[in-house]
């Protein structure tokens, strides 16, 4: 019998009064574990009103003490790594390995807000005007909100409620409802770790979830993680209701293979970056970019046994590098992408269509699959697929690659492989993309960096995590005082001018 989940408000177990319900299922049995009750508006309205009267007592706290929560926060996730991951893979379906991993990401962002009460420090200049001084501090927004995707279900809300939290915030978390528990498990965590009861709530729910977030005017900011058209969307409705809104959103990542590049690194790189989490990463590389015919001939003859012997199975197998996707529908849609790619005239070198693991039949299994020959026009390039498909592009030359990367309409993450100094360099200053990788394939950037995408992949002017982080979810206020001591009597009505 499946498990009932219930909403995390006030530091409580919460029931709800949902009318509608979600089924979350194991990608590699098709069977349901779970079902997740959808939040009405109403009660999105009651986690929103907790945060904001759990809020001033904790933004009162000294950032020092915040930042004590972190610590302890950070050692009881260490201490749950096992049961954090393997909530994630069994949801997800990836496997337990990468999504320990995922989790350990999402520590380091944990780890980065033990730091808050360095990042908070304001500036001070003494004596701007006779007896004036003035200074500078960074305040909380109050109450801050999250939507986040199914494929982290661990490390992106750690991108975001550990930094608004230490900052003084209360947080409002809308988890995927394909992959809500581990949500749910983090917030029990931070609360055994010292923060007030509803200083995070976590609401489940769909589209009427995020609505009601997105309109209430209690919320002041907005942080999002998914696919561009609901970045989009959230970004405009976020900001129509005046909330400051990060989204981010798709994304098309090119990995570009000079002919001067150690094609063996270049192989594993692509093989990592292309088929971990069965492609199912917003930094997944999608599509390489060989550098002349030679350069593509022998990539492909290099890559093509290795997607063929990939292997794929639950995430309980520790010989699996590769796990099943999310959903059924998710594994029919990327099936269509590839049913495409063969009409639209690209060459299927490998075909994971028919994949499908003994004993699993009714899994969300596919295989390894990678087209050459790709070309511009095409939708599988064009699109994003978000599975375990390789797009081989050849370029004649590295303009013309270069080209490719900043034409495309998405600027989350490239790379390029060679042992050329100055390609390399030239890349990074002319790439339109937001994180580049020299001889890296994913370039995730580390917590005390910042994390975010160009283009349409990234809607709003803050990126997450890092001092981006920390600045999304404070304000400046500036602060000019003088004492009585000394001062004149009398009304100026012109402008001040320090004198």
């Amino acid at each position: 019998m499946a498990d009932m989940l219930h909403h995390h408000v006030d530091g409580r177990k919460v029931a709800g009064r949902a009318e509608r319900w979600g089924d979350v299922t194991d990608p590699a049995t098709g069977e349901t574990i779970r079902r997740v009750p959808f939040a009405a508006a109403d009660e999105v309205s009651e986690a929103i009103r907790a945060a904001a009267g759990a809020q001033p007592g904790w933004a009162a706290v000294t950032p020092q003490n915040r930042a004590r929560v972190m610590f302890r926060f950070k050692a009881l996730v260490e201490e749950h790594m096992g049961e954090l991951a393997e909530l994630v893979s069994r949801e997800h379906g990836k496997t337990l390995s990468d999504a320990r991993g995922s989790v350990a990401r999402g520590l380091e962002v944990v780890e980065f807000a033990c730091g808050v009460a360095q990042m908070l420090k304001g500036e001070f200049s003494e004596n701007v005007g006779t007896g004036v001084d003035s200074y500078a501090s960074r305040q909380p927004l109050g109450v801050v909100a999250g939507v986040t995707p199914f494929n982290f279900p661990a490390m992106v809300p750690m991108w975001m409620f550990p930094v608004a939290i230490a900052c003084g915030n209360a947080f409002v978390l809308k988890p995927s409802e394909k992959t809500p528990s581990c949500a749910l498990r983090l917030a029990q965590l931070l609360e055994e770790a010292g923060a007030h009861p509803g200083v995070l709530n976590v609401v489940n729910g769909d589209k009427v979830a995020v609505d009601a977030l997105l309109a209430d005017p209690v919320v002041q900011a907005v942080s999002f993680v998914g696919s561009t058209s609901v970045a989009e969307y959230v970004y405009r409705a976020g900001t129509a209701n005046g909330k400051r809104v990060q989204a981010l959103g798709g994304a098309k990542n090119h990995m570009v293979v000079m002919p001067d590049a150690d094609l063996g690194q270049a192989t594993d790189a692509l093989m990592g970056a292309a088929f971990g989490s069965a492609g199912e990463r917003c930094m997944a590389v999608s599509v390489a970019v060989a550098v002349g015919n030679a350069v593509g001939d022998a990539l492909v003859e290099r890559l093509k046994p290795r997607v063929e012997g990939l292997r794929i199975g639950p995430y309980n197998d520790p010989d699996a590098e590769m796990g099943p996707l999310v959903t059924r529908e998710h594994r029919d849609r990327v099936k269509g992408y590839i049913d495409l790619g063969v009409e639209e005239g690209a060459d299927l070198v490998v075909d994971g269509r028919g994949f499908s693991p003994q004993g699993y039949e009714n899994g969300n299994f596919i295989g390894g699959s990678m087209f050459d020959r790709v070309t511009p026009d095409m939708r599988i390039y064009r699109e994003e697929i978000f599975g375990p498909v390789l797009s081989v592009v050849r370029a004649n030359d590295y303009e013309e690659a270069l080209g490719l990367v900043n034409d495309h309409e998405y600027g989350n993450g490239a790379a390029i492989f060679t042992r050329d100094g100055d390609a390399a360099r030239d890349f990074s200053t002319r790439a339109k993309i937001g994180m580049i990788g020299v001889n890296v394939p994913i370039p995730v950037p580390v917590a005390y960096h910042s994390f975010g995408g160009w283009k349409r992949s990234l809607f709003g002017d803050h990126h997450m995590h890092g001092p981006e982080g920390v600045r999304f979810y404070t304000r400046l206020k500036t602060v000019t005082e003088r004492w009585p001591s000394g001062i004149r009597q009398g009304a100026d009505y012109v402008m001040p001018v320090p004198h």
